[in-house]
């Protein structure tokens, strides 16, 4: 067996707060190889939280500590803000929810996309502009010769997340974090960009993780599957197997699912048990 892309021992994430210290993530233990694996749990579950602290990506407000938190081998607690620059884009990315938040407003798909070339990949202008022209090419956008001159607001919400995709991915990475990719796209173009997702990373032999709420998405799409809740991890099945869950947030969530195969007078609703904090 190879070694692991991502090792997560016991990570917390504290913030400080007026009543006292809010802890965001709590003893989440994990391995990640080079498969995809999805992070489910329902919204303030900390899905987010522990993805931005597997990049450096919290403010300076947050305290994370792990008894392990390595990136092939590499110990992430130690590294500098210089050591993140280098791991950021070149080796671990991420990519956010929403395209409107992420990309600037006031630079064209072509220079946001190439200076990542630059920058992690020593491209000239001539060699930026050709990767990125391949690349929008590769996650499906039919005239990437228009789209590379066109800023954010032109365009369409798969379009934009399409972008965010090629600039998280134009400099190979081995390790890709998506942040709920497709929550504001219609199912038509989700079913596209996962399509682009799955292509990519099994080309590439990459690790992903898919951070998402949609159930029945994570467990047709990934591998395996976590569950959180207030900041827990409370139960970790082969994505097939999620139906059998064992645990009981996890068959709520289940049986809270929406399906057109089964005719409910209404849906399920979840009912918390204090232990699972515990």
């Amino acid at each position: 067996m190879t070694d692991p892309l991502l090792t997560v021992d016991n990570l917390e994430v504290t913030f400080p707060g007026r009543t006292g210290v809010t802890r965001a993530v709590r003893n989440a233990s994990f391995t990640l190889g080079r498969e995809r694996l999805g992070v489910v749990g329902e919204s303030g579950s900390g899905k987010t939280t522990m993805g931005r602290a597997l990049l450096g990506l919290l403010p300076h407000s947050a305290t994370v500590t792990a008894k392990t938190l390595s990136y092939a081998g590499r110990d992430l607690l130690a590294c500098s803000e210089r050591d993140w620059q280098q791991l950021r884009g070149r080796r671990m990315s991420m990519v956010m929810q929403d395209p409107k938040y992420s990309l600037n407003p006031v630079r064209t798909v072509g220079q946001q996309i190439g200076e990542t070339c630059r920058l992690h990949l020593g491209s000239d202008r001539r060699d930026a502009r050709r990767r990125t022209l391949a690349m929008l090419e590769a996650v499906q956008i039919r005239d990437p010769e228009l789209v590379h001159d066109l800023h954010p607001h032109q365009l369409s919400g798969g379009m934009g997340q399409r972008v965010m995709i090629a600039m998280m991915l134009i400099a190979e990475p081995d390790l890709l974090i998506a942040d709920e990719p497709t929550s504001a796209l219609d199912v038509t173009v989700q079913n596209e960009v996962l399509r682009i997702l799955d292509d990519l990373v099994r080309k590439r032999g990459m690790g992903l993780i898919m951070i998402s709420h949609n159930l029945t998405m994570v467990s047709s799409f990934c591998d395996r599957v976590l569950i959180m809740y207030g900041g827990r991890i409370v139960e970790e099945c082969a994505a097939r197997d999620l139906g059998n869950a064992r645990h009981p947030y996890t068959r709520a969530l289940v049986a809270a699912t929406p399906s057109l195969d089964v005719r409910r007078a209404e849906l399920a609703t979840v009912v918390r048990d204090p232990e699972w904090l515990a």
